[in-house]
């Protein structure tokens, strides 16, 4: 059973070597240069679906309407809202001209909240070029829509933006931001590697006609999630999707405040998943089940051969990978606005092999149970 299991080791090793070293490390070599710019800016529509965002707007529409950029609208699909956004932004957005809205009174039963309201907007978008974010999401520059329109090429419908969370105190948001830090580093690494899976709807940028000429998030109206990572499964390739890593275009946004509501949130997340195309899945499972297989041997392991020579080739082996994966995290966490404490890496890195036990096991036990928006 011990060179078994061993074996089974030395394999996670390998797999999680080539990933970080062939997949994950592509990053790192890539510097966010267009290559060729537009001869005159881009109409873009910038939208923002709401639900009882009051305060979040007050703050979100002034920041907006101060981009640096001459083409642009505002459109806030206000989602039966009970909070007085509707007054706010009936009464309130007067003053602020490139902003306008969408009041939705009744959504059909057999859609998705969110969708519906996405789809409202960017039917009733004046613009070609979409760009989406949230509510309580914070541009961090006033060159957010510049930034991401530079990147929108005329070989490009798709344009994958960064939107990380706000650092806080404690140890929930230490997780949170580098759950989110590794979620960005595999779905630009995936993008750049030929296989765009998703991005985030916090900061996505891409075409009105690409939207319209696939109909939409017809192919998911049910589903409550992807109108982010289920919509760049139908329609994202290798030719017409771009990564954006100008620090002037990350959108900050705020993190849960409790385990609860981070789970509820990330449940909904992992429970579109299932829907995401095969080889996708495929990527994806073995790049987290490596991951987990190489913790677990590892610590099945190593009691067995304390007081034996193979303990040195267990280290050995194990101390590769960890070091391997630190200096790559680390390089890319400069990239990414240095939003982890990478001194930290292996402490996130073991506790997010737990994660995905869990948050796994979860997925398959809450299947059908009905999801949230919120």
């Amino acid at each position: 059973m011990l060179p078994l299991l061993f074996g089974l080791f030395l394999l996670t090793i390998a797999v999680q070597l080539f990933f970080l070293f062939f997949v994950l490390n592509k990053i790192n070599s890539t510097e966010n240069v267009s290559e060729t710019l537009p001869k005159k800016p881009l109409g873009v529509s910038v939208i923002v679906c709401a639900w009882n965002e009051l305060e979040n707007l007050k703050e979100l529409i002034p920041l907006l309407n101060n981009q640096q950029y001459s083409d642009y609208e505002i459109i806030i699909v206000d989602d039966r809202s009970w909070d007085g956004s509707y007054d706010y932004l009936l009464f309130e957005c007067k003053a602020y001209p490139k902003t306008r809205f969408i009041r939705i009174e009744e959504t059909p039963a057999h859609l998705s909240s969110k969708k519906y309201a996405l789809t409202l907007g960017i039917k009733n978008a004046k613009k070609e070029i979409i760009l989406v974010t949230d509510a309580d999401c914070r541009p961090q520059t006033e060159f957010w829509i510049s930034g991401m329109a530079e990147m929108m090429t005329a070989q490009k419908d798709i344009v994958l933006g960064y939107s990380p969370y706000q650092k806080e105190l404690g140890f929930l948001n230490k997780i949170i931001r580098y759950e989110t830090f590794l979620t960005a580093l595999q779905y630009f690494s995936f993008a750049l590697y030929g296989h765009p899976y998703m991005g985030v709807g916090r900061n996505l940028m891409y075409r009105k006609s690409l939207f319209l000429k696939n109909k939409g998030f017809a192919k998911h109206t049910n589903i409550m999630g992807g109108d982010d990572d289920l919509f760049m499964n139908d329609v994202a390739t290798p030719q017409n999707t771009a990564i954006c890593l100008n620090p002037n275009t990350f959108m900050y946004s705020f993190p849960k405040k409790t385990w609860k509501t981070w789970y509820r949130q990330k449940t909904r997340h992992i429970s579109v998943s299932k829907y995401y195309l095969p080889v996708n899945k495929w990527l994806l499972g073995t790049l987290a089940g490596s991951q987990i297989w190489f913790w677990l041997t590892f610590l099945i392991i190593l009691p067995f051969v304390i007081k034996t020579p193979l303990l040195y080739w267990l280290l050995g082996t194990w101390v590769l990978r960890i070091i391997s994966q630190w200096v790559i995290f680390y390089r890319a966490n400069q990239k990414l606005d240095n939003i982890i404490e990478w001194y930290n890496v292996p402490v996130y890195d073991f506790c997010m092999t737990f994660y995905y036990l869990f948050m796994g096991i979860m997925g398959v036990w809450n299947r059908r149970k009905k999801l949230r928006w919120k």
